[in-house]
């Protein structure tokens, strides 16, 4: 541990190890909200190497997110603001990063990407290309709707801690539900009034999550 404390948070090694935990994390997190439009994906191809592919630049995606979420993690502990469960140990950042999540749910942005990710017939039918040179547009519009879908849900993470199971199984839980549960725009308001309401308590002091 006390090796772990001198290190430069901002080295490479350092950067290299939090970015491949960020993306095993990613991918166990997203894969199982894909699944419906990679199965349809292979049923529509007929073919396991284009549905691979179409998966595989899915993941490359969210892989590059990861070395985004990676940097900024390092960058908030050399700040000192991370604590030793990567959780964000100043109330007042961490509210207003819950208030600017839930407010993005509420967006359009966040609807339109919602709606692709809700509706993988639609999505593949209006952007269908066959064999590998289709499947890497197609996986790449996926990955991007989906992202622009949960980037926001990812970055609470830090709210809840980095390292804290449960808080990331519940925001998983949180994303697939959006994507496959009837009535996901309703979800995705609902958890982006739950996280406004759970910001402005957060800030006041008075919030189970602190």
């Amino acid at each position: 541990m006390a090796g772990m404390a001198m290190a430069d948070p901002l080295s490479l090694p350092e950067i290299a190890a939090a970015f491949l935990m960020w993306a095993l994390m990613m991918v166990a997190m997203m894969l199982p909200s894909a699944l419906p439009m990679i199965l349809l994906h292979a049923r529509l191809a007929r073919g396991t190497a284009a549905t691979l592919l179409f998966a595989l630049v899915y993941i490359l995606v969210w892989t590059a997110a990861s070395l985004i979420a990676a940097i900024a993690q390092q960058g908030l502990i050399a700040a000192d603001i991370l604590d030793s469960r990567l959780m964000l140990d100043d109330a007042s950042i961490a509210g207003a990063l819950l208030i600017a999540a839930g407010l993005y749910q509420l967006t359009p942005l966040k609807q339109r990407c919602l709606d692709r990710c809700r509706s993988p017939l639609a999505f593949l039918m209006i952007g269908w290309r066959p064999g590998l040179a289709g499947a890497v547009p197609l996986g790449l519009g996926h990955g991007l709707y989906c992202l622009g879908c949960c980037w926001m849900l990812m970055a609470l993470l830090f709210v809840g801690g980095v390292m804290n199971l449960a808080w990331v199984a519940l925001l998983a839980v949180i994303v697939l539900a959006e994507k496959i549960v009837p009535g996901g725009r309703w979800t995705a308001a609902g958890v982006g009034a739950a996280a406004l309401v759970a910001g402005i308590a957060m800030i006041l002091g008075d919030s189970p999550l602190r």
